[in-house]
């Protein structure tokens, strides 16, 4: 009888999210908590008149300058020359790409910081009490003198105002509209679980209120130079960037339409929007931000109201209508989870999965045109919506996924017999079944859970789910709280012992298995994608035993488009795509093992549609396929009896 082999399987465990700013890790997920930066912390500057500024137009690419702090100089090699030489200045370049602005034609000199928290503000100049702090900081970097006004005081009763006597203007910051100060501290803040940066504005010009200096500090000990993370690294920076830019809680009520009116009312004494005294920041106007009802938002106790807060500024109205397909919703849903910092100042994560400025970040985040349309409704930028990436999830899918809760969604979809997506109701179980993302970029798995404690009932979306015992549906929902609860298909990662041996992204070449773990001959690269398998078990063969291995369901391969067909590359063979759904059965030798299943065919037009209307050309209509011996087909000769075995990844 032949010898059973024993195998040192890797366990499979969800992740939920990348790092970003002020994360903490939550059941998988990490969620960033953007600390925006409260009202006395934040100074005008008078760089020109209102009456000038506003009659420029806006056309001018965003100029952003960086400057670094001496801590970034002292991280090492490695983590410097990725940040200095390729995060940063993609980010940068990519919202110098992305957004313009008012020209600015003098130079910008910062405010200094006071001693004290009251100031004086006369003809948009700021004034400190009898004197200025000695140094003047932005976030962890101080200000270089060069970059900063004399310092400018009044009495207390805010008379003799004047130029402190010694005190010189700086050479200012020339051909740019933003300075970024960089530092890379290990802060407390850093100490947090997976913090790699956090960001803010720290000043805005007084005639239009646009933010004109930030900061960015990174987390020298959180950040990765894995190439499998450059990506998610990427995204966070440029996330952080749009909070400093823009995208905050402090700023809302700053905004203006687009002839400079602002859209929140000013105080006549200070010229600022009403102080909301708990948040410590300026209230906006219900023209930015309005809260609506769900009267009907259904849960398994049945129907409760929900209440939401939108985005309702005119261009992201506008681009969230048109997403979606639902001309009725009122605008973009604001994060309701989470802390100050994640509510309000984050999309929904549930309506807006991975749109990079969403409050965790899960998998594949891009900037969607929704994101550009926010800044363009600022009045400080205009947008150039060509930098925007494709957004997929709930593209199209109409007001019964935007506006109606996920519980709705799954129960109506399945008592029609239609596909649930981009939701899911999988809970991860032996044998292990896994999918593709929507996009078809990765491997993915059910994020579908169980909690220790039982969940809110706003949140309980089931009324029964496969596999679980009647009356413990209310533990059970998605490992990414801040969607709700939802669960849906997530890009998952390969552990051993805690340490992660691969992802399954299909872009990277790192995640390929290794051979003898590559029971379904997967490979992993910048062309592949993934696809689906047939509901039956891969199986390998030698001549001295059977495996069968009892995890399947998805995997990554290499594909072309070609003579009007989907063409999918397995091992050595190339086999072809007749119509959608169509099972093409596998039997390839390799290593000296026989390994058999079966991929199934997608729609040619999901794949190829692009390339082909590239070129011209177009999908063939569905045809019958060829007989099974058409394709190639290698067969194991053996002698004697073998022993088959299931192989278990638990």
């Amino acid at each position: 009888m032949a010898t059973i082999l024993s195998f040192k399987l890797l366990s499979l465990f969800m992740i939920a999210s990348i790092t970003q700013s002020q994360i903490f890790d939550v059941h998988g997920m990490k969620i960033c908590k953007h600390a925006y930066p409260k009202h006395y912390e934040v100074s005008h500057t008078n760089i020109e008149p209102f009456h000038v500024m506003k009659k420029r137009s806006v056309d001018q690419p965003l100029r952003i300058l960086l400057k670094y702090d001496d801590s970034v100089y002292r991280l090492d090699q490695e983590t410097f020359l990725l940040i200095n030489n390729t995060i940063l200045p993609e980010a940068v370049q990519f919202w110098e790409k992305a957004l313009y602005v008012r020209r600015v034609d003098k130079v910008i000199r910062l405010t200094r910081k006071c001693e004290d928290t009251q100031i004086f503000v006369k003809g948009n100049v700021t004034y400190c009490i009898s004197k200025c702090k000695e140094k003047t900081t932005c976030g962890e970097v101080e200000v270089p003198n060069e970059h900063l006004d004399a310092c400018r005081v009044c009495n207390a009763a805010g008379k003799d105002c004047h130029v402190l006597e010694n005190s010189d203007q700086g050479e200012g910051v020339q051909d740019a509209d933003f300075v970024f100060y960089i530092s890379a501290i290990q802060t407390e803040r850093c100490n947090k679980p997976s913090t790699v940066a956090y960001a803010a504005h720290c000043q805005q010009e007084s005639s239009l209120d646009r933010p004109i200096a930030g900061h960015a500090n990174l987390c020298p000990y959180n950040i990765s130079t894995k190439k499998q993370d450059f990506e998610i690294l990427l995204s966070t920076v440029k996330h952080e960037m749009l909070h400093a830019l823009g995208f905050s809680m402090s700023l809302f009520a700053f905004y203006r339409d687009s002839n400079g009116i602002p859209y929140t009312p000013r105080n006549e004494d200070t010229g600022k929007p009403v102080l909301n005294e708990n948040l410590q920041t300026y209230q906006w106007s219900d023209k930015v931000i309005k809260r609506f009802e769900r009267k009907n938002w259904l849960v398994k106790s049945g129907f409760v109201p929900r209440h939401v807060d939108m985005m309702v500024t005119p261009n992201v109205v506008r681009e969230v209508r048109e997403y979606f397909n639902c001309p009725e919703l009122e605008g973009a849903e604001l994060e309701n989870q989470g802390e100050d910092g994640t509510v309000l100042t984050h999309w929904e994560k549930r309506v807006f999965e991975n749109e990079a400025m969403t409050g965790a970040h899960t998998q594949n985040p891009i900037i969607s045109r929704i994101t550009l349309a926010l800044m363009e409704d600022t009045g400080w930028y205009k947008a150039n919506y060509s930098q925007a990436s494709e957004m997929k999830w709930g593209k199209g899918l109409g007001c019964d996924f935007v506006m109606k809760s996920c519980k709705e969604w799954i129960s109506m979809k399945a008592d029609r017999g239609m596909s649930i997506h981009p939701f899911c109701n999988k809970v991860k179980r032996d044998p292990l079944q896994t999918e593709c993302t929507d996009d078809r970029s990765s491997v993915a798995l059910c994020n579908l859970i169980r909690y220790p404690n039982i969940l809110p009932k706003s949140y309980q979306n089931f009324d029964q789910i496969k596999y679980v015992e009647s009356g413990e549906e209310g533990y059970y929902g998605g490992s990414v709280s801040l969607a709700d609860y939802c669960p849906y298909i997530q890009e998952f990662t390969w552990k051993a012992k805690d340490v992660i041996v691969r992802g399954s992204h299909c872009r990277f070449t790192e995640n390929n298995p290794k051979p003898e773990k590559n029971f379904a001959l997967e490979k992993y690269g910048n062309e592949s994608l993934c696809f689906e398998h047939s509901d039956h078990m891969w199986e390998e063969s030698s001549c001295k035993q059977i495996r069968q291995w009892q995890h399947w369901g998805s995997g990554c391969y290499g594909y072309r488009c070609e003579n009007g067909r989907l063409h999918i590359l397995v091992g050595n063979y190339t086999y072809r795509c007749y119509h959608a759904n169509q099972e093409i059965h596998i039997k390839i030798i390799r290593n000296e093992w026989l390994h058999k299943g079966a991929i199934v065919c997608p729609p040619c037009r999901e794949i190829c549609a692009a390339q082909f209307n590239a070129r011209g050309e177009s999908c063939k209509i569905g045809d019958e396929p060829p007989p099974a011996n058409f394709y190639p087909r290698d067969e194991l000769k053996c002698a004697g009896s073998r022993v088959k075995m299931n192989v278990t990844l638990t």
